[in-house]
């Protein structure tokens, strides 16, 4: 009977624990204002769910464009007014913005030097809310509070009016925004006396480069809670009251207004990448009877659900924010472009529909991404890890695309090819997803594409990269083409980018190398794994740097070690030198294991001044000349390379200390100073290097590893994709107590500083035991299989 009692305690116990855990408020821990200084157009979206393609948010200077077509743009933490509320933030894509106003009518956005040349706005941040699924603020300027959210794939906005003879609302529509480019055509018409629909079409920057026959296509179908006492419609050169419709560039509505004080107006819209049609189809189903507070409620719930997968306890409420306002980023980065029925934007503006899907747990989405240039030592582990719905999202809408144009899109928005890097390494993305065991597409339709896109390069368009495929297959490099007028230049005979393209292509060949072993495929294995090679041919023995070299076999002359740009992208060679992450074991024979290490070592201890990036320098760019930059994607494993060269403890030290600098928690220090977070792959390299977890590879062998590293909170407890758990502890953890002691794996103790991910998905208890010195005798007498 005693026993029975303890029994049913015990149970009650366990169930309060339980609900106490699910009634966690992980959005506190998020704070969408970090790194909002000379961020990017799709970095600053609150009113958002989890890659919807509703995402609103304030905009400082939006309507500016993107001349360049990436520069930091939309919303800066350093400007002090607001000139509207735009509802498509995506990676090349931007549209549709709306702005409250009181008093006179203005039909252009005020500039940020003399607000009063056009509506706009200053604000108060004391007067601003920002949480995941909602915004706030009040408008100084008009004494009108506006606030938003969204479903998936409807934006809500709720205004709150003072008394005012001559409130309105503006619907800018055909008007540039963020990194949008030029608007082609635009249209907007009032249904009825609530409802407007409506399209706007834009030529973006790099639609023009890399996929000149495309465009962008937005349409949009609204409900205003209050009909306007009149409206007055607008475009570039036409201003027409008593008019309800505008049609060209510049096209948009004033809806005109009486208003008592704090009387509220809502504004719902739908909106696709298809058709008006499927805008109000959209609308209908996501939102039809869903008032403002349900709907914020909603993204809020979802939020929430969404980031309890990955359960941290710590004593650094700091630490806590880093992490949940990077998982936040991660998961907000990329956006859906399908519509509820399916449909799905294809090139040139024409409608697609996406095969119908049975296993609903992993139904596909189509969806607008940036390259995934870097992404596989970030977020594509964190997809595989937690979410992987997303990873397979990803896969199938490159497998899409692969059917319908031919070739994976190295960055896409709606279809158009948008290579910005230009070197693909989607192929490797999908062999990684693959050999991870996300498998809910055709395989081997999967394979053939992957292959194509490494070995085919005849009839290869140039949004698709790798242009220079030909000349790295006929040489096994990558020749180098020098600037004199042809800068960045790349084609059938080589690169000015020969040097990173040659590390590249090596890295992607392994792993496309992978699946075909994975598939029996032994013929293509043994052809992709001698590809695999090709940085081999690069590495000058003289000085152990990567050295480009030209079509005849000699290095290039007169090479800067810290020079970016030439031979390399994005980066230099003391940087891309460490870039064989197939092989880490390969290249540090060939540097030799003591030089390896301890260049490595003052690497580290060299940039730890700079904060691991450009200093406090506010660039994107910044650190690309430096001897390390956390701050772009190709240095992002290099901390991690200690694991393999006997060496564990350097991991562990500088990964923390990559960890405690680099990311901050302000508008200014949040992703370094100002640095380029590109669509959530920097606070997924911080989710996944806080809990210790990481794969040098890109989960690219054929039986994926893990390496670990140093765990930063004392506990987490992560939902893994497979609906098992793991939890991983720390003991003893402390900031100083940086370094592994033990590890124990369901009980066993673990003594590799690795484990084959197949294991660790298996879920159950990881144990770390730390300590303020190495030791050094741990995780150093099997290191990390680096087979060829």
């Amino acid at each position: 009977m005693k026993k029975s009692c303890q029994l049913t305690l015990l149970i009650m116990l366990l169930a309060l624990v339980s609900c106490s855990v699910k009634r966690e408020n992980y959005l506190k821990h998020v704070d969408p204002n970090i790194g909002t200084a000379h961020s990017r157009w799709f970095f600053y979206t609150p009113a958002a769910v989890p890659y919807g393609m509703a995402k609103l948010a304030p905009s400082t200077n939006g309507h500016y464009g993107n001349p360049s077509g990436w520069e930091a743009v939309g919303y800066d933490i350093r400007h002090t007014s607001i000139e509207g509320f735009v509802h498509f933030h995506e990676w090349q894509v931007g549209g549709i913005s709306y702005m409250p106003v009181t008093g006179e009518l203005k039909v252009k956005p005020g500039v940020l030097e003399d607000p009063n040349s056009g509506y706009r706005s200053s604000f108060n941040r004391k007067n601003e809310q920002a949480e995941p699924g909602y915004y706030k603020v009040l408008l100084d300027d008009y004494g009108i509070t506006a606030e938003l959210t969204a479903t998936k794939r409807v934006g809500f906005q709720r205004y709150h009016f003072p008394q005012h003879d001559a409130s309105r609302i503006i619907l800018d529509i055909g008007n540039t925004q963020g990194e949008s480019g030029a608007v082609t055509d635009a249209s907007i018409r009032m249904v009825d006396d609530t409802h407007f629909e409506g399209y706007v079409f834009t030529y973006p920057k790099y639609v023009n480069t890399y996929d000149p026959q495309g465009k962008v296509a937005m349409f949009f179908y609204g409900e205003l809670s209050k009909k306007p006492l009149n409206v007055t419609a607008f475009t570039k050169a036409t201003l027409q009251p008593n008019t309800t419709a505008a049609k060209g560039i510049g096209a948009g509505l004033v809806l005109n207004y009486q208003t008592k004080d704090k009387e509220i107006i809502e504004v719902k819209t739908g909106l696709s990448y298809t058709s008006i049609e499927n805008a109000k189809t959209n609308f209908s189903t996501e939102s039809t009877g869903l008032s403002f507070e349900q709907a914020k409620e909603n993204a809020q719930k979802t939020w929430n659900t969404e980031l309890s997968k990955i359960a941290v306890k710590g004593n650094s409420a700091a630490d806590k924010i880093k992490f949940y306002t990077g998982l936040y980023h991660a998961l907000l980065g990329r956006g859906i472009a399908s519509d509820v029925n399916g449909a799905y934007p294809k090139h040139g503006g024409t409608i697609g529909q996406l095969p119908v899907q049975k296993d609903q747990d992993l139904k596909a989405e189509f969806i607008n991404t940036d390259a995934i240039w870097g992404g596989f030592w970030n977020i594509t582990q964190l997809w595989a890890l937690t979410y992987p719905e997303w990873y397979g999202s990803f896969v199938n809408t490159q497998l899409q695309l692969y059917k319908d144009r031919g070739w994976f899109g190295d960055g896409i928005a709606n279809s158009e090819y948008i290579s910005g890097v230009g070197t693909n390494f989607v192929g490797l993305a999908i062999a990684a997803a693959y050999n991870s065991g996300i498998r809910n597409y055709d395989v081997n339709l999967a394979y053939e594409a992957v292959k194509a896109n490494d070995l085919n390069y005849k009839g290869r368009i140039i949004g698709a990269g790798k242009m220079d495929t030909k000349a790295f297959l006929m040489q096994g490099y990558v020749p180098h083409l020098e600037g004199n007028g042809r800068d960045f230049a790349t084609d059938s005979t080589g690169s000015y980018f020969s040097g990173s393209h040659t590390l590249e292509y090596s890295f992607s060949a392994f792993a496309t190398a992978q699946m075909a072993k994975a598939l029996g495929k032994q013929d293509d294995y043994k052809q992709l794994l001698k590809y695999s090679n090709g940085w081999r041919a690069l590495l000058n023995p003289e000085t152990k740097l990567m050295h480009p070299k030209k079509a005849d076999g000699t290095f290039i002359a007169k090479l800067d070690p810290y020079q970016p740009w030439r031979g390399f992208q994005e980066g230099n060679a003391l940087q891309y030198t460490f870039y064989v992450p197939h092989n880490p074991a390969g290249l540090i024979q060939a540097i030799g294991q003591e030089t390896f290490n301890n260049r490595l070592d003052s690497i580290f201890t060299v940039s730890e001044k700079l904060a691991f990036g450009g200093g406090k320098t506010i660039d994107a760019f910044a650190g690309i000349n430096a001897i390390y930059n956390h701050g772009n994607q190709p240095n992002l494993h290099i901390s991690w390379l200690f694991n393999f060269s006997g060496k564990p403890w350097l991991t562990q030290k500088w990964t923390r200390k990559i960890g405690e600098e680099f990311y901050g928690t302000d508008a200014i220090h949040g992703y370094g100073y100002g640095q380029d977070e590109d669509q959530g792959q920097l606070g997924s390299w911080y989710v996944m290097n806080a809990l210790g977890l990481f794969d040098v590879k890109g989960l690219t062998d054929a039986r994926p590893i893990i390496q670990l590293g140093s765990p930063l909170f004392d506990h987490a407890i992560i939902s893994l994709g497979d609906k098992k758990s793991l939890t991983i502890k720390t003991v003893n953890n402390s900031k100083e107590n940086s370094y592994v002691q033990s590890v124990t794996f369901n009980g066993k103790p673990l003594n590799n500083c690795w484990l084959y991910r197949d294991e660790l998905m298996r879920g159950g208890h990881l144990v770390f035991t730390m300590g303020n010195q190495p030791n050094k005798n741990w995780g150093t007498e099997v290191p990390p299989p680096s087979g060829q």
